[in-house]
This record gives C-alpha cells, sequence and structure tokens, in this order.
C-alpha cells in the first residue's frame, strides 16, 4: 500500500512585529522543511545553519527561542515607522466632512481626560485593528495616523500633527512617565520623515529599558514591547504628559489638578511623582510637625524628605517595621488629615 502524501505549506503569518516583518522580507515563505511558520522562529534557524551549527546523530535537538516579545530584531533600519502624517484638520462626521472642534471644557479649559480613559480609547482601537492612513478618519472623527491616534487617546477637540500635539502637553523625564503619557518625536526639519508620535502604556521589564507602547503604524494599530524610546532615533523622542489630565477617586473623576482629603491613591506617590496631592500631603505633615526634613517647603515633586516625614508620622503613631515604611497609604492619610 502506498503511503499517503502530505503536502506541507507554510500558513501565512500576519504577525507584525518588528521581528517578523524584518524576517519575512529577507527570507522565503518556505526556505526551511517543517512546520516552522512564525518568521522569526525561521530566522533564528537559518542563522544557526549559516553560522555552521552541526548536530551529531543521535544528538538532542536545542530548541529555538522565537524572536519575539520584546522583539530584538537584526536590522533595526526596517523598524523606521513608515508614518506619513496628515495635516492638523478638525474632527470629521461620519458620512466624511469635517464636523468641526469639539467644545472645550469649562472656562476654555482642555476637555479633562483620566489614565484609565485615555489607555481604554488606545486599546479600542488596537482591538479594531484600524487601518493606517493618513487621509482616513475613523467613525470616531479622527485621522488614521499616529499623531490622529494620540489625538484621539488624549480626547483632543481636533486632529493635531507632530508638530502641534507638544503644546497639549508638559515636558517629564523619563522617570516620571506614567500610563497615558506620550512619546512624540516631530522633525522640524523635515516632517515626513521619521516623525512619530506613540503612547506610554507601562514599562513591560524591571530594568525600564522596554515598555508598552501603543502606536498607530502601518498595518494597523498596535500595543507592543519596545526599546525606550524607540527602535530608531531613540534619542530624539520626548515625554510629555497631557495638561488636561484629571485625577481618579473612588467618587469619581474629580477636575485637573485638583485636590481633596479623600485618599487619591498610592499610584500618586513614590519616585516620579509630581502632582498637587505631594504638595498637599507636605503642607499636612508641616502642619502636624514633621515638617523638619523639607529644606525648601513641600513642592509637587516627591522626594525623601516627603518619604521621611511620612515615616516619622507613622512611627509617631505606634507603627513599627513595615508599618512604617515612608508611604502614604490609606490609614495613614486618614490618620493624617482627621
Amino acid at each position: 500500500m502506498d503511503a499517503p502524501v502530505f503536502e506541507e505549506f507554510d500558513p501565512a503569518s500576519d504577525c507584525d512585529c518588528p521581528g517578523c516583518v524584518h524576517w519575512r522580507r529577507v527570507i522565503p515563505p518556505s526556505s526551511l522543511p517543517g512546520p516552522v511558520g512564525h518568521p522569526a522562529a525561521r530566522g533564528a534557524l537559518l542563522l544557526a545553519a549559516a553560522a555552521g551549527t552541526v548536530l551529531a546523530a543521535g544528538q538532542p535537538v536545542p530548541a529555538v527561542a522565537a524572536a519575539h516579545g520584546p522583539a530584538r530584531p537584526g536590522d533595526p533600519r526596517g523598524d523606521e515607522p513608515d508614518t506619513p502624517q496628515g495635516a492638523k484638520a478638525p474632527l470629521h462626521s461620519v458620512s466624511g466632512g469635517p464636523a468641526g472642534p469639539a467644545k472645550p471644557g469649562a472656562g476654555g479649559e482642555l476637555p479633562a481626560t483620566t489614565r484609565a480613559a485615555i489607555i481604554n480609547r488606545a486599546k479600542k482601537w488596537v482591538a479594531a485593528r484600524v487601518p493606517y492612513s493618513n487621509t482616513a478618519y475613523w467613525p470616531d472623527g479622527y485621522r488614521q495616523d499616529c499623531s490622529g491616534f494620540v489625538s484621539m487617546a488624549w480626547n483632543l477637540p481636533g486632529n493635531e500633527w507632530t508638530g502641534s500635539l507638544s503644546t497639549f502637553g508638559v515636558r517629564v523625564s523619563r522617570d516620571q512617565l506614567q500610563p497615558g503619557d506620550m512619546l512624540l518625536f516631530h522633525n522640524a526639519a523635515d516632517p515626513q520623515n521619521g516623525s512619530h508620535v506613540v503612547l506610554f502604556g507601562g514599562w513591560s521589564d524591571y530594568t525600564h529599558t522596554y515598555y508598552l507602547a501603543y502606536e498607530q503604524t502601518r498595518p494597523h494599530t498596535r500595543g507592543q514591547s519596545t526599546p525606550y524610546a524607540y527602535w530608531s532615533n531613540s534619542d530624539r523622542y520626548v515625554p510629555y504628559r497631557y495638561k488636561g489630565l484629571a485625577e481618579e477617586t473612588s467618587a469619581g473623576v474629580s477636575a485637573p489638578g485638583a485636590t481633596s482629603s479623600r485618599y487619591p491613591g498610592r499610584s500618586f506617590f513614590g519616585p516620579g511623582a509630581d502632582n498637587p496631592h505631594v504638595t498637599r500631603l507636605g503642607e499636612q505633615l508641616v502642619k502636624k510637625g514633621f515638617g523638619t526634613y523639607y529644606t525648601s517647603g513641600p513642592g509637587p515633586r516627591w522626594g525623601e524628605a516627603d518619604r521621611r516625614g511620612v515615616e516619622a508620622f507613622q512611627r509617631a503613631q505606634g507603627w513599627r517595621g513595615g508599618a512604617a515604611d515612608g508611604w502614604p497609604g490609606p490609614e495613614t492619610w486618614r490618620r493624617l488629615f482627621s
């Protein structure tokens, strides 16, 4: 009886991580036998073969690690964003015509939004796999390019471009980055050459060298682990925080910059924190007699004086060990403001 014949084929891969994109360019779809369908994995096998790896008969074959998450492609030039962008434009209606800019917040301020809302809006485009285009507009009115994507996530009243997005934010340092901030590269000399913007979604490794980047790039919106600050032109990306960022509490969203005696949450304190709650904390420590560590009165940026003041207050409550760690938790906050 004749043995059945099976036709081998490599399923088409739609993975758009930089490693896979690179290997799809340089490796024919069926250059290797067997079910090695992932372009990055085939690339790793070819590299091993090219290096003259010889496996003796009977020896176990080592597993091949897929070049995936975080991707470290062999040709960084392949990761430059091919992202030509459109110019500044108003929001568009479903019918395709200009809908006019949305009304700003009360008093002419920018529309208030929160970090959670920014990330949630970004994730909607990722889930919808919005195709990249510098001329088309998604039904929500925003242009389907990198700057339109950030305009949408920040809930801006119109479509901005990389040359104007910075006016809606304030510069922050690398160690101050938090989810919802943006990393912007605007090539003023040649705006269409390399200019790009992404949303920071949080660090993806403990060394803070890779982060989760939400971005609009070809072929569609994506979120993936990315080396800081980007695959190319890394030293030219500048971090910004949205000026209209509002603070979330258990009772809802407060106005931007608002403070109250309600505990705002642990994320507002610690290294890199810079917000009105830190100032309010310091002022209350001084009021309670625990401000001796400040050399130039409490400010919005968290520092060692804040931590030591909180620790002294906690010890005054009779707390010891881990309970007096210098971090203002809900109970510390309640007692401090009682």
